[in-house]
């Protein structure tokens, strides 16, 4: 099966391009970040009639995220619990056939903006509730795939310029320990386990040529418990598809996708 997870930034205006793209890399499980609409105005039929379900937790020109799915899909959980303040930043469900479902969840994890800025301690409780929620959700011996836009640079060779970044928004050891958390509860990072040595990127600065200058940030993850992490074949960063297509604009993130057994 294939996995992917995607931050779309605004859906309205990157309908066609994600659709090219499902048309072209016929993914079986997607998790979308950022989509920036209501459920109300969510384009379902479009999506449908390339053979997916759709699961969705939007917000009206904010955040939103949505499961789309070929597989039985069976909604669990919207929103991340006491987190509400933040926004529709997280979907979950069961993808299968009973008996053998795999727990799939797709967050948009909050930016924090700067270290200086309200929101950062707030993205850390964000995180904290994360992983709480987990403990008491999931179970870190069944499948379970925890996929979108962290908002957080892992390590080193997650960032174009680590020396001049480290300790800055995305980079400090405060938001690291959270993701470390995650991967003590057991997770792990699909991309890197393949890729231990290389430095790829999922977002790109629209500003400054920063695409074409390789100066990216790796934000986008799928996130794996063990049961899944070791059928994991092949991880791609989609990076031609944060290109123009037939005059179509990309978003600023490429898409990520894992190919399991």
């Amino acid at each position: 099966m294939r996995f992917a997870t995607w931050n779309i930034n605004g859906l309205r205006a990157r309908l066609e391009f994600v659709l090219a793209w499902l048309d072209e890399r016929e993914p079986d499980v997607v998790g979308l970040q950022e989509l920036k609409l209501s459920d109300e105005q969510f384009p379902g039929d479009a999506f449908e009639a390339l053979g997916y379900q759709v699961l969705k937790h939007g917000q009206k020109a904010w955040n939103g995220v949505a499961i789309l799915s070929r597989k039985p899909a069976r909604l669990s959980q919207t929103g991340l619990p006491g987190q509400e303040d933040f926004g529709a930043r997280l979907i979950s469900a069961e993808i299968g056939d009973p008996g053998a479902e795999i727990s799939f969840t797709s967050v948009y994890c909050p930016n924090g903006k700067d270290l200086d800025h309200d929101d950062y301690p707030r993205k850390l409780a964000w995180f904290d509730s994360l992983r709480e929620h987990l403990g008491e959700a999931h179970e870190a011996g069944h499948d379970t795939l925890l996929v979108g836009d962290f908002n957080i640079c892992i390590g080193e060779l997650d960032s174009w310029n680590p020396e001049k970044s480290a300790g800055r928004i995305f980079h400090t050891d405060a938001e690291r320990a959270r993701m470390q958390a995650l991967g003590e509860w057991g997770l792990t990072d699909l991309y890197r386990e393949l890729h231990p040595d290389e430095r790829a990127f999922t977002w790109w600065d629209y500003r400054g040529g920063a695409f074409h200058r390789k100066q990216g940030l790796r934000i986008d993850l799928l996130l794996a418990t063990p049961s899944l992490a070791r059928r994991v074949k092949a991880v791609t960063i989609d990076r031609e598809w944060r290109k123009k297509k037939d005059g179509l604009t990309a978003s600023d993130h490429a898409p990520v996708y894992a190919d399991i057994d």
